[in-house]
């Protein structure tokens, strides 16, 4: 289950998703150096517009496709910097592969429909507030088309 998940943010710090139960959540693998980087600022603007009605986007870099090379301290600095993110950074994590991190594993499980490797930077999963995994979302989809579910999700 989801709130059974430990995770790191990117100062080392452990806590556990479980202090998000009752969220509407946004999991989504970054890379600072990607193309796709500019979904930062879409993903910061529906943070900072729903969380109040406890909606989170959790960030979770990635050097899986060699676009985020950077230590955790210089990633989160540049995504305060050049993007403004505010919302939760995690340290770095594999999202493929035999060192796939639990939640990612967990998270294709859930959507193995769709298939289990994770394409490239930027794919997103959104899940409910019972925590479970509704839908994923390619790479290439910006975040505020998708809004419309969340907002869905909030009332």
């Amino acid at each position: 289950m989801l709130k059974d998940f430990d995770l790191k943010d990117a100062d080392g710090q452990t806590y556990q998703l479980s202090d998000y139960e009752g969220y509407v959540i946004l999991i989504v693998n970054t890379a600072t150096g990607c193309g796709l980087a500019p979904q930062f600022e879409e993903l910061e603007d529906l943070y900072r517009k729903y969380k109040e009605q406890k909606f989170v986007v959790l960030g979770f870099p990635s050097n899986q496709f060699k676009q985020e090379e950077t230590e955790d301290e210089d990633m989160v600095r540049a995504c305060q910097v050049n993007f403004g993110v505010s919302f939760p950074l995690n340290e770095s994590i594999a999202v493929n592969g035999p060192n796939t991190a639990p939640i990612f594993k967990w998270l294709k499980e859930e959507q193995s429909g769709i298939g289990q490797a994770i394409k490239w930077n930027f794919t997103k999963f959104l899940i409910d507030r019972e925590g479970t995994v509704l839908e994923r979302f390619a790479p290439q989809r910006k975040p505020t088309s998708f809004e419309d579910q969340i907002v869905a999700l909030l009332k």
